[in-house]
């Protein structure tokens, strides 16, 4: 699993945007049980927070010490540092195992091992994530702009599994179907420009050119931006969730 957030820990948990009241509650109303929930890669633990007030123990665990540093001190949350596929959970422990905007840096094949053993038989199995956002068609093309010209040979690989909406990631589960959702953001500049510089690309930029790749843009991004001091920033949630394959007819 690669860890490309640890550098800057704190400017991903001041700029990230957090999960929708509305997935939440979809979540929560198809999760037949309540008592404990592991969030894998939790970064920061964004989710994890959001999950604690409904659940007896929600376990976080995350490669990166320094997100976890990041991560709200909650009674019912425990955080540790680990690796997907190499826990030491106990079998079918979990109601619930979530992994938010993290899927496409961990090995499939060991990850899902360890999420088939540590779920139980009727547990739900969540990813979730984010697209590429979306304010208005001017701000957008600058964006777009950085995101495809400027930033492309600096994506990993991995990358393209956000812009394929997680639809092509390897997902041997039986699916639950879901409806959309969105977050929104009534954004200044400043506030726009530190989440994009969360952004792992913009740190491959920098640290093989020696450049900010903002500041090739900073003038098109304040004329596209205008007189207005905020803009709405729409992010599309990205979601999967299922249970195991096999479960008998009584687990269903």
């Amino acid at each position: 699993m690669k860890d490309r957030f640890s550098s800057h820990a704190s400017e991903y948990s001041r700029f990230r945007p957090e999960y929708p009241d509305s997935l939440i509650s979809f979540v929560l109303s198809v999760t037949k049980r309540r008592e404990s929930a592991w969030d894998c890669g939790t970064g920061n633990g964004q989710l994890a927070a959001r999950l604690s007030p409904h659940f007896r123990t929600v376990f976080a665990t995350d490669i990166s010490k320094e997100q976890l540093a990041q991560a709200p001190a909650i009674s019912n949350v425990r955080y540790s540092v680990e690796a997907a596929g190499e826990t030491q959970f106990a079998d079918k422990q979990f109601d619930l195992i979530s992994i938010a905007q993290a899927i496409h840096w961990m090995p499939f094949d060991a990850l899902y091992r360890d999420v088939y053993r540590c779920l139980k038989d009727d547990g739900l199995f969540l990813v979730t994530g984010y697209g590429l956002l979306s304010i208005n068609p001017q701000i957008d093309a600058v964006v777009r702009h950085l995101y495809t010209e400027i930033l492309g040979a600096y994506w990993d690989p991995e990358r393209r599994y956000i812009d394929e909406e997680y639809a092509t990631i390897p997902f041997p589960f039986e699916e639950v179907e879901s409806p959309p959702f969105l977050q929104q953001y009534d954004w200044s500049l400043a506030q726009f420009t530190g989440y994009l510089n969360t952004w792992s690309a913009m740190k491959q930029y920098s640290k093989s050119t020696g450049l900010e790749a903002l500041d090739s843009i900073a003038e098109n991004l304040r004329a596209a931006w205008g007189a207005s001091k905020t803009h709405l920033a729409t992010f599309p949630i990205l979601l999967r969730m299922g249970r195991k394959k096999g479960r008998n007819s009584s687990d269903r």
